[in-house]
């Protein structure tokens, strides 16, 4: 930290045998400013945890580059100072871990002399545990580098009587504070203005000793002070009317504070959890924050599971987690993280609710259960095995708009007492998981009934047809109900000839995904009773009005006679094929066609003959595939005909799989994506 500036810093070292890292020593700055990350997965989004995925130095420029990569820091946290974390690692291992922060003024750049000297004082450390490691030498605690100034009397703090004589004169009150917050000194002003005695107010906190400051947004000041080394204050009311000033100017060492009086504002509160009689926080309020942001991204019932296991178990000091469900009367294991045999679990899923166990129990009665030992458990349940050496475990409820929905179990490798305090705040935070859970089965369920009806609607296979290959692709847009409105069909014709259809109803909900439904099957019906192409297109343009869905629908269909390499085409309103001939050539086909279905009672949709030999592959998609976000269409459509060009001669499959890749819809899509391969063989 003295050799790059920095102010504040911190060592994590690998816990052994798990993907956790913990924090071994906090310097610069009291070890609750980082309670949240006292504990963290490998996986989790901060920067310590991403230089060790990483194995490179990560770089924290400023407050709005910590928002912007990692919100979650920045909620908890939300003060400006630059931060920079490092890996502990040789060729052969990594050990852990090292950030170090700099005041909110820093540059934005991290210059590349302080880049060496950090990246070389991580890769020292790392060659001494290496060697420790080697010899067998445990790495031992470690008190944090906090040294708090000495208790003493005013003369002794400020050096000389007459300095004491000189602040005591001060019309202002004037204290100092070490880095814990702890007053070293005040003056009589400053004691008049809080209402205490000298003596009751040295040693102590300010907003621990004086009641009309017991607010965490008061104590944010001095966080916010002492992390962004930057003056901070605040107005707080004395009872009954006494507006004051506060003032903190921090330093390296602490902290002075001037107070005077002010006039009066409003003031907002905050809540904080303290543990059992230790004073020592176990969950802030910041790491609720933190949880509860965590929760928010969780999308699917494993999203859960895995932020659970790797944020909120490691931030509580457990070591294993499974997550039970319930339905139909019975036990259902969600998922589980921290035991060496998954299978020790399989007999709670499927478990009746009616068996006599602790997450049964829980689940019926919504009340949790905390046992801090073995002997704990087997007194109330002499029946239960614990699976997987664990020693202590919570049993807590997951209730969600009153209902239980699950059990969450957390389990500790050692004996683990369970202080009322605790208890509560466990409590609070499965209040948390379960809303997260809640909300998580309902997309898993309506993920499924998604998947399952674009299944029925779509054909399950294109039928093998002589002298023609085909194959094709459909992708969900990937926001909404990840169902649409694009379809695709290929019907086999007497005497070796195939109808081909590729539609794009408008939206994608359920009602573009009925309405396409019908009207795939309308045009393999019209097709099917010998209809032309034109014809087909004008019947179901009549058969969508009449339908009164108020829905558009754009559509090419055409009829293959691969024995004569001919296709005859109609199109309506929908983007033109593309066409690959035999020598490589990609080119649009530019076909007549007529409005988009459903609009026009009348109208009319000629057709267009186009040669296809053996060799030919025909492209047809929806908009999905070429329209994007800032992306011209024509710029799209002529990158897709290249790829086209250069992949045609692979396997079909290969084709359409580069297709869509190439598109960049593979990820995110803000559209269904449908496209339908057509290759004349050379064997006709």
């Amino acid at each position: 930290m003295d050799d790059v500036d920095a102010f504040s810093g911190a060592v994590y070292l690998l816990v052994p045998g798990e993907p956790v890292l913990e924090m071994a020593v906090m310097a610069g700055l009291p070890r609750t400013f980082a309670a949240p990350w006292e504990r963290l997965g490998l996986t989790a989004p901060v920067p310590v945890a991403e230089a060790v995925r990483h194995r490179q130095l990560v770089w924290v420029s400023g407050e709005e580059d910590m928002a912007r990569r990692y919100p979650r820091i920045s909620v908890v946290l939300p003060y400006p100072f630059a931060l920079a974390a490092m890996p502990v690692a040789t060729d052969r291992a990594v050990y852990g871990a090292v950030f170090v922060t700099w005041p909110g003024t820093h540059s934005p750049e991290l210059p590349e002399e302080k880049r060496e000297r950090l990246m070389s004082a991580c890769g020292r450390l790392a060659r001494r545990l290496e060697r420790a490691q080697e010899k067998g030498d445990p790495v031992r605690p470690e008190p944090d580098l906090l040294a708090p100034a000495p208790m003493t009397n005013p003369a002794g703090t400020l050096g000389t009587a007459e300095a004491t004589r000189m602040v005591a004169r001060l019309p202002y009150g004037l204290c100092a504070l070490d880095l814990q917050g702890r007053i070293t000194f005040v003056n009589a002003a400053g004691a008049d203005l809080l209402g205490l005695p000298v003596s009751a107010l040295l040693g102590t906190q300010l907003w621990a000793s004086v009641p009309w400051l017991n607010d965490p947004v008061y104590e944010d000041r001095y966080q916010a002070a002492l992390v962004s080394q930057r003056a901070t204050a605040f107005v707080a009311l004395r009872p009954p009317s006494d507006w004051l000033s506060f003032r903190f100017h921090p330093s390296a060492s602490g902290l002075s504070l001037r107070i005077t009086r002010a006039r009066a504002v409003a003031r907002e509160g905050a809540v904080a959890f303290q543990h059992g009689d230790t004073g020592t926080r176990l969950v802030s309020i910041s790491q609720v924050l933190s949880l509860a942001g965590s929760l928010t991204e969780a999308v699917g019932v494993q999203d859960v599971v895995q932020l659970v296991a790797d944020e909120i178990v490691p931030a509580v000091g457990g070591q294993g987690l499974v997550m039970l469900g319930s339905g139909a009367g019975r036990l259902h294991v969600l998922g589980q993280r921290g035991y060496p045999d998954p299978r020790e679990l399989e007999r709670f899923d499927g478990m009746s609710l009616a068996e006599h166990t602790p997450g049964t129990h829980a689940l019926r009665t919504g009340v949790p259960a905390f046992f801090a030992s073995q002997r704990d458990l087997a007194r109330l349940y002499p029946d239960q095995r614990p699976a997987g050496g664990m020693a202590a475990w919570a049993y807590l409820p997951l209730i969600a708009s009153g209902r239980p929905i699950g059990t969450w179990v957390m389990a500790y490798t050692a004996p683990h007492p369970f202080p009322a305090d605790e208890r509560a705040v466990l409590v609070s935070i499965s209040g948390l998981v379960a809303q997260a859970l809640d909300r998580a089965r309902l997309y898993d369920a309506k993920h499924r009934l998604a998947h399952g009806l674009q299944a029925a609607l779509l054909p399950p296979s294109l039928p093998s047809l002589p002298g023609i290959e085909a194959a094709a692709r459909y992708l969900p847009a990937t926001r909404g109900m990840e169902i649409g409105g694009d379809f695709y069909d290929l019907v086999p014709l007497r005497g070796g000839e195939a109808a081909a259809v590729i539609g794009d109803v408008q939206g994608h909900n359920v009602t573009a995904a009925g309405l396409m439904g019908q009207i795939r099957t309308a045009v393999r019906a019209y097709t099917t009773v010998g209809q032309p192409p034109g014809e087909v297109m004008r019947s179901t343009n009549r058969l969508l009005i009449d339908l009164g869905a108020e829905l558009f629908a754009s559509c090419v269909y055409l009829r293959l006679d691969p024995a004569r390499g001919q296709v005859v085409m109609a199109r309506a309103g929908h983007p033109p094929p593309l066409l690959r001939t035999p020598d490589g050539t990609v080119r649009v086909l530019d076909l007549a066609g007529g409005p988009l279905l459903g609009i026009d009672p009348d109208a009319v949709y000629p057709t267009t003959e186009v040669a296809l030999p053996p060799g030919s592959l025909l492209a047809l998609y929806t908009d999905g595939l070429v329209e994007s976000p800032g992306v011209d269409i024509d710029d799209a459509l002529a990158g897709c005909a290249d790829r086209l060009a250069e992949t045609g001669d692979a396997p079909l499959d290969e084709v359409a799989d580069t297709l869509v890749h190439y598109s960049g819809t593979a990820e995110e899509r803000v559209d269904d994506v449908a496209l339908l391969l057509l290759r004349a063989t050379k064997s006709l």
